[in-house]
């Protein structure tokens, strides 16, 4: 289990038993930072990871797809972006987060904000996780390694914007994987999302990413 465990302005902040390790900041969809998103952070300080999770929408969760569209459309994107950027900062100087670069794990619109912020601060962010999630942002100056997990029947997501991202990432050079998921759902990670929830293929994206970031981060491996 974990160590301490609290919020930190916008932010849930979650360190393992050890009190230090690698960086990750992890990035909730449209729903907001919900209980589901603090158990992500939870289960990366259980792996030996500072996580950092900030609070894109202010306190504001939702609990359908129309009320989470309205707090995405509602937000503003700049600043929001912004707070993204300053939480790979501020969770890279935490005396508890060796120097060096930080992991991302974002879902959704939090996968997007990481690739974002992974192509902004590529000297900042090691590698990212993306669930479900794309961006046509300028992928030249990343030096991130990316994973990208992508559901099979993704109904907001196409598989045409997967391939031409890759691509797009491939051209210049990111290290990039991608996986699908065969049968699978957009939110196919996510437990609370019973309707599309797969269990088996969000165990193996979870042991994918945990190999991700303890490859890139230096992470001691799970016990």
């Amino acid at each position: 289990m974990a160590g301490e465990r609290r919020h930190a302005g916008t932010a849930y902040i979650v360190a393992p038993d050890s009190g230090a390790g690698p960086g990750v900041v992890v990035l909730h969809s449209w729903w907001g930072l919900t209980p589901f998103f603090r158990s992500v952070a939870d289960r990366l300080a259980d792996a030996g990871f500072v996580a950092l999770a900030p609070d894109l929408f202010t306190g504001e969760t939702a609990t359908t797809p129309g009320e989470a569209k309205a707090l995405l459309e509602g937000s503003d994107a700049t600043a929001m972006a912004e707070l993204v950027r300053s939480s790979v900062t501020v969770l890279r100087g935490l005396p508890a987060t060796p120097e060096g670069p930080v992991g991302v794990v974002g879902f959704s619109m939090g996968a997007s904000l990481g690739l974002w912020v992974a192509s902004r601060e590529p000297d900042a962010v090691g590698c990212v996780s993306a669930f479900y999630g794309t961006t046509d942002v300028d992928f030249a100056p990343m030096r991130a390694a990316v994973q990208v997990h992508v559901a099979e029947l993704d109904e907001l997501e196409s598989d045409d914007a997967v391939v031409e991202m890759e691509a797009n990432m491939r051209l210049v050079g990111v290290d990039v994987e991608v996986h699908r998921y065969p049968g699978t759902a957009h939110w196919f990670f996510e437990s609370d999302r019973a309707i599309a929830h797969s269990p088996e293929a969000a165990e193996q994206a979870w042991a994918r990413t945990l190999e991700l970031l303890h490859r890139h981060l230096d992470a001691a491996p799970e016990t």
